[in-house]
């Protein structure tokens, strides 16, 4: 396995090089939105401070822009800014992951860096991989320095899972609470239901089931990337669900993301019943855009709880076609957003580091602007409005009629996106913050977030803005040093 594991290094740091001045060379490579150096990226992992740095790993694929056999890649910041890359420090080559280091998480304690995955593991033959043919183990590394990985450790096999489940359970949250530590892992159920599995343990290894978290009516047959996390008192159950029918208004991605606010603390030493009725009647989706998936939050030293989602959607080549594709490179991360309790719901908006990469204020004539390279800030406030209107590189336009809120692309920008709604009872800020080939647009302070992928067909971007009376504020935006 180790002659495996160098054999896979050394081709991936071989592409990376071979491949930077092509990626690099693309004028929708990204500026201030982490990346992949090449290849395809998705999930965000094992996101933490540790010893003064962000840590930032996430889902990669360096061997092919359109995915593949999948590793973990690392960046790691002390002001969210300044960026180092740090290779590939997690690889498939165990017998409990070698068909790819799935999603996972990082837990802080001790001084100490745990990182817990799922290792995939698919056999050759005639299988559904559904109900067979396939494991989802739970392994476990240590750091003490955030960079150098120790021996993998397997701390749950597909075995121990309860027996009314499918193969498919993995994307391990670990956090602690009070003397125990908990971790969450979605699961598919065999009678085609999604569910979230609760584990407790007191020494980070030997983790036994306490309950299973499940919807209190039809919702999905899959649920992915489980979290659990309070937020000014509030315990928040959050994951990504699979197999609910679109709507006009909600649900309208092939797959989605979002939280339920619960009654109470779902665990605990004196928790009675082997599961949680999730109230999912009252499930929010984070971001109402095209590309938004599989989140991961977690507390920084100063409290806050931040979110990163991937800026991308699985199975979305089925509607999505990505240009980046030509070029090397696939699929990008958000920003850093501050998760908020307001209004009895989260509020999502950009940490403030983020504004440290403001440039030159734009000046913004009868509401129209024009930007090079198409990065910019644009902050929009004014009384509550009827209606408005926001048009950029003349294809992507975000309005409002006085009852719905839309993002809609054309055929040339949007690569096969075309139109995304939700309803408001009014707006009196959007804040735009646009990247060469990226856009995130928070409503009201991050009551709504639209993410989207587009592909203006100039670099100079221009901007028109049909708002009365609003006042209007706009700069330039500066890359990350990377």
């Amino acid at each position: 396995m180790n002659e495996l594991r160098d054999i896979l290094r050394k081709e991936a740091y071989r592409l990376e090089q071979e491949k930077k001045k092509l990626v690099e060379s693309d004028p929708w490579r990204l500026q201030f939105h982490l990346m992949p150096p090449v290849g395809w990226m998705n999930d965000p992992n094992g996101l933490c401070q540790f010893q003064g740095k962000y840590h930032v790993f996430f889902q990669y694929t360096p061997y092919d822009a359109q995915g593949g056999l999948k590793v973990w890649g690392h960046y790691s910041s002390s002001d969210w800014i300044h960026w180092d890359y740090h290779g590939i420090p997690l690889l498939p080559d165990c017998p409990y992951d070698v068909s790819g280091v799935y999603s996972g998480s990082a837990l802080v304690d001790d001084e100490t860096m745990y990182l817990y995955f799922t290792g995939n593991v698919k056999y050759d033959g005639d299988y559904d991989y559904i109900n067979n043919g396939r494991e989802g183990n739970t392994v476990l590394v240590e750091s003490k320095d955030g960079y150098t990985i120790g021996d993998k450790c397997c701390v749950l096999k597909q075995e121990d899972y309860p027996k009314d489940y499918t193969c498919h359970i993995r994307d391990p949250k670990v956090f602690r609470y009070g003397e125990n530590y908990y971790m969450v892992l979605g699961g598919r159920k065999k009678d085609e239901t999604g569910a979230i599995l609760l584990y407790v343990s007191k020494d980070k290894k030997t983790w036994n089931l306490q309950k299973e978290l499940r919807a209190d009516g039809p919702f999905g047959y899959m649920w992915e990337c489980p979290d659990l996390f309070s937020v000014s008192g509030r315990w928040i159950c959050a994951f990504s669900p699979q197999g609910i029918s679109r709507e006009s208004y909600q649900f309208q991605n092939i797959y989605h993301s979002g939280y339920v606010v619960l009654d109470e603390k779902p665990f605990g030493e004196n928790e009675k019943g082997d599961f949680y009725s999730v109230p999912v009647h009252r499930f929010r989706e984070w971001d109402m855009g095209f590309d938004f998936y599989a989140p991961q939050t977690f507390e920084d030293e100063n409290g806050r709880r931040i979110l990163i989602g991937w800026m991308g959607i699985s199975d979305g080549d089925l509607e999505y076609k990505n240009p980046t594709v030509e070029k090397g490179w696939q699929h990008a991360l958000t920003l850093p957003r501050e998760i908020i309790w307001k209004d009895d719901i989260l509020y999502q908006y950009p940490i403030k580091e983020v504004d440290a990469l403001r440039g030159e204020k734009v000046i913004v004539e009868n509401g129209k602007a024009e930007v090079e390279k198409g990065c910019f800030d644009l902050l929009l406030c004014g009384k509550e409005t009827e209606k408005c209107q926001i048009c950029l590189a003349q294809g992507l336009i975000f309005s409002y009629d006085g009852s719905e809120i839309s993002l809609e692309l054309s055929k040339e920008l949007g690569r096969g996106r075309s139109i995304r709604r939700a309803k408001t009872d009014g707006v009196k800020q959007i804040r735009i913050l646009a990247d060469t080939s990226a856009v995130e647009i928070y409503v009201n302070g991050g009551e709504y977030v639209f993410t989207t992928r587009y592909y203006p067909l100039e670099q100079n971007v221009s901007v028109q803005v049909d708002w009365k009376d609003a006042q209007i504020q706009m700069w330039e935006m500066n890359g990350f040093s990377w």
